[in-house]
């Protein structure tokens, strides 16, 4: 079976579960091919990839992507909102094939999944639970939609240490900005009750972000050490004992390799309750699902009070996870998922007509549905270039006038 993955680039958590799977992939039964629509600038998975026998090449030119697509027996989108992956989905001239898509945003919020594209696939696949709460999914075909997970926990990792003053140490490790990062992290810190609290905070740091200044005004600023960004969470993670990983409620991550990862490692998580991460902690068995901040910081301190829980809960957690999200079970479900595709018939399938024909249509996709408006609230001119942002539209089609128009 020729499988061909069509992907903006294969950096951060989708280069991660595509080096897991293509490793536990049965080399006999699949040829992978992974064609890229940018220059990549993470290349930290791609050799995995390769070396896991699947082939990788940048593609010069969308003929290049549709002579692939001709050639495959499943043609896979790994879906989210990157200009680059619009473009090719409204201007590539696709033969008749067998598409699938694997979506690593959950399009409960924005980015949405616009309804077309899992009308015209032979089969969207959501990377967690939590997407099945979509309103419109109620009008599609059971069959077309499924879930197969995307982050997956360690199976080796260095063994966790102990310290001698037994002192808990909560750590978080993901992204560092209040774009994910729940703003209510320091105060739940400042909340807590006693004199000895450390907090480990892993991810890219910005002395000047609103992180950073939002840290220093903390009452108790002593208590948080930015320990700048890791490409070895598992070390990273050795030394603590809680996961504190409260996010906004309305970001955009599925998987969630952070959270999944110390989980594997027997970290007591503690989350809010947004969808995502309520689809991979059970509260009060693998972890603590909060409401807010002050509950998060009343769970803490009920952790940091009890060694006997911590073990018991982190145990569960690290139990839980090899037990459900590995590579070997996604590969089981993606085998199963394509060689039913594989019995269909190859078809056309007019992706432009859902996306739209410009790149101001491809933005707006993702941000509102069918039939309602959108209307630029003013503040996108200060937004960086951050993935699938207005900024990062314009970034990659510099001067375009219908996304000028946009800000009109």
């Amino acid at each position: 079976m020729k499988v061909l993955h069509i992907a903006p680039h294969l950096g951060g958590g989708v280069g991660k579960a595509h080096a897991a799977i293509s490793a536990a992939l049965p080399d006999e039964a699949v040829q992978q091919t992974f064609i890229l629509l940018e220059q990549p600038k993470d290349r930290r998975y791609i050799g995995m990839i390769e070396s896991a026998g699947a082939r990788v090449i940048v593609a010069e030119s969308l003929d290049q992507v549709a002579a692939e697509a001709g050639e495959a027996d499943i043609v896979q989108f790994e879906f989210w909102n990157h200009p680059r992956l619009f473009e090719c989905l409204a201007r590539c001239d696709f033969p008749p094939m067998r598409s699938v898509f694997w979506s690593h945003i959950s399009g409960l919020f924005k980015p949405l999944i616009p309804p077309g594209l899992i009308q015209e696939s032979a089969r969207f696949v959501f990377t967690t639970e939590a997407s099945r709460a979509i309103d419109y999914l109620a009008q599609m075909p059971p069959r077309k939609t499924s879930v197969i997970n995307s982050g997956f926990g360690f199976e080796t990792a260095p063994p966790r240490r102990r310290r001698r003053d037994n002192r808990p140490i909560i750590a978080y490790l993901g992204t560092v900005d209040f774009i994910k990062m729940h703003p209510g992290f320091f105060d739940a810190i400042d909340r807590l009750e006693g004199d000895d609290i450390a907090v480990a905070v892993w991810g890219r740091d910005d002395p000047l972000s609103a992180v950073a200044a939002r840290a220093r005004a903390m009452q108790h600023p002593e208590r948080v050490i930015f320990m700048g960004e890791t490409d070895k969470p598992a070390a990273a993670l050795a030394d603590a004992d809680i996961f504190f990983y409260p996010l906004q409620p309305d970001h955009y991550g599925t998987a969630e390799n952070a959270l999944v990862e110390a989980m594997s490692l027997g970290l007591v998580p503690v989350v809010l309750d947004n969808p995502a991460e309520m689809a991979i902690v059970r509260d009060g068995e693998t972890g603590f699902v909060a409401t807010s901040v002050e509950d998060c910081a009343s769970i803490l301190d009920m952790l940091l009070a009890s060694p006997d829980l911590r073990e018991r809960v982190g145990a569960n957690a690290a139990r839980h996870i090899a037990e459900t999200r590995t590579a070997a079970h996604s590969v089981r479900d993606f085998m199963i998922l394509w060689l039913g595709v594989l019995a269909e018939e190859p078809r056309r399938c007019d992706f432009r007509a859902v996306v739209g024909e410009t790149p101001a249509d491809w933005f707006l996709a993702t941000q509102r549905l069918p039939g309602t408006e959108w209307k630029w609230s003013g503040r996108a001119g200060a937004e960086n270039a951050a993935k699938g942002t207005l900024a990062h539209f314009e970034s990659v089609f510099a001067g375009d006038a219908s996304l000028r128009r946009l800000r009109a």
